[in-house]
């Protein structure tokens, strides 16, 4: 009980950190294993090898978002109903999470298992890599039950008060796939076949470690009999709230894909490449901020539940100044060292002088995107599922996608057009956070006239 009271008593800055910084752990010890995951392959299996994977990314993230569909509203509710004292329906979550996600990972694994060269080839597999991407995402399909399952109950532990469990469950599949890769792809001569094993393998043993937390009894959310027949209401709600991370991812898929067709047009392999560099750049930081976003959505969501509005202001307002001093280091990086950061992948002369300018024009808006993250995750946190949809779409299908398809007509370099494109989308998405911000204060009667004292 202890672990989800103190979401309504401590002090937010210590809540914060207590549940942030075991995310963050968390989120840079997967970009870790992704990093090796590739250097494996790359050597173990060849460049084609590598392409493929490559190619099986966009898939990924869309098999991806539909547990993220599920995960992350069912967290929020939690938080919201723990912060209610609704400890029925609490656990009632529990429940229907795995069902849900039984459920919706058969469905996406039947499909893809049905469709899949296809889809491989709609995302850029050729006649070389087709055979690759097909022996990889064939495991790692079979294994998505397993996969949902993991990241459902990983965003439950951080809700139910056990930040530092879930860090150690990412930190344990992660440690076990980096160990199973070599002895599968080069022990055992498994190729890429072996890569996707040892990451499943690896997300079996992490979900057992989970399960123990929940069949723990004296845990307050745990399982137990009455907890697993699908509620409509929690499913409704928890869906409705999980829209807007999946919407946003596979929103991110597609503009990925278009991103990539203009760079090639405009500016040829080495464009893509820059453009994959400035990725990998600020994808860490961007990661940050999300280990952030998770460390706020269960205290905010607990003291939405509670009536604490002015302490899901406060949090907002933490984690808004901790993401922008994040953001702030990544537009000191880009726009003061481009040449330095490029050289940390790559000596290749051209594609370094390619970079530089691409990188301070992607990293000019970097200041104001910390704010807009946290924003969109914070009405995913109090459960306004309209508003943390329309956020997350703003910037991926409202201005990105028709700007960078635009711009390039308004440049006289077209190439310059698809690069500012993405700090302009993300300036616009910025301005209209602000305005439902504004809003919503207003709708919840947390403005500066009404909020009560502040109790830390």
């Amino acid at each position: 009980m202890s672990h989800t009271t103190e979401f309504g008593t401590a002090p937010v800055h210590k809540l914060l950190w207590k549940y942030a910084l075991p995310a963050i752990i968390a989120m840079t010890a997967t970009s870790l294993y992704n990093i090796v995951d590739s250097i494996y392959i790359g050597h173990g299996c060849g460049a084609l090898a590598l392409g493929a994977l490559t190619v099986a990314k966009p898939f990924m993230d869309i098999c991806a978002a539909f547990g993220s569909l599920v995960g992350v509203g069912a967290s929020s509710l939690l938080a919201i109903y723990l912060g209610e004292k609704d400890y029925d329906r609490a656990n009632k979550v529990l429940g229907n999470v795995i069902v849900m996600n039984v459920i919706l990972s058969t469905i996406v694994m039947v499909a893809g298992l049905i469709w899949l060269d296809p889809i491989l080839m709609a995302f850029g597999a050729s006649e070389d890599t087709i055979g690759y991407a097909h022996e990889y995402m064939e495991i790692i399909l079979y294994g998505n039950i397993l996969t949902h399952i993991y990241f459902g109950l990983n965003a439950l532990l951080r809700s139910a008060g056990h930040p530092r469990f879930s860090m150690t469950a990412t930190i344990v599949a992660v440690g076990i796939n980096i160990i199973l890769d070599p002895i599968f792809i080069f022990g055992l001569e498994m190729g890429v076949r072996g890569a996707a094993l040892a990451t499943i393998i690896s997300q079996a043993v992490a979900v057992i470690w989970q399960l123990t937390k929940f069949f723990d009894k004296n845990e307050l959310v745990r399982f137990h009999r009455g907890i697993w027949r699908l509620s409509r209401h929690i499913t409704g709600r928890a869906l409705a709230i999980g829209m807007s991370p999946f919407l946003y991812n596979i929103a991110h898929c597609f503009v990925v894909i278009i991103i990539n067709n203009q760079l090639k047009t405009f500016g040829g392999d080495m464009a893509i490449a820059a453009y994959g560099v400035i990725n990998r750049l600020t994808f860490v930081f961007a990661m940050m901020v999300m280990g952030l976003n998770q460390g706020m959505q269960p205290i905010a969501g607990y003291n939405y539940g509670a009536k604490r509005y002015d302490r899901v202001l406060k949090t907002f307002y933490i984690t808004c100044g901790y993401a922008t001093g994040v953001m702030a280091i990544a537009f000191i990086l880009g726009e003061c060292f481009p040449v330095v950061m490029t050289q940390m992948f790559t000596h290749d002369p051209e594609l370094i002088a390619q970079t530089i300018r691409p990188m301070r024009i992607i990293c000019s808006t970097m200041l104001i995107i910390g704010f807009q993250m946290v924003t969109g995750n914070l009405f995913t946190s109090i459960g306004k599922a309209g508003k943390a949809i329309f956020l997350s779409l703003t910037r991926q299908v409202l201005y990105l996608i028709p700007l960078t398809i635009c711009m390039p007509m308004v440049f006289a370099d077209p190439l310059d057009g698809v690069w500012w494109s993405i700090p302009i989308s993300d300036t616009m998405s910025a301005v209209t956070a602000v305005i439902i911000l504004i809003t919503a204060r207003r709708s919840l009667h947390i403005t500066a006239t009404t909020d009560p004292p502040l109790p830390d």
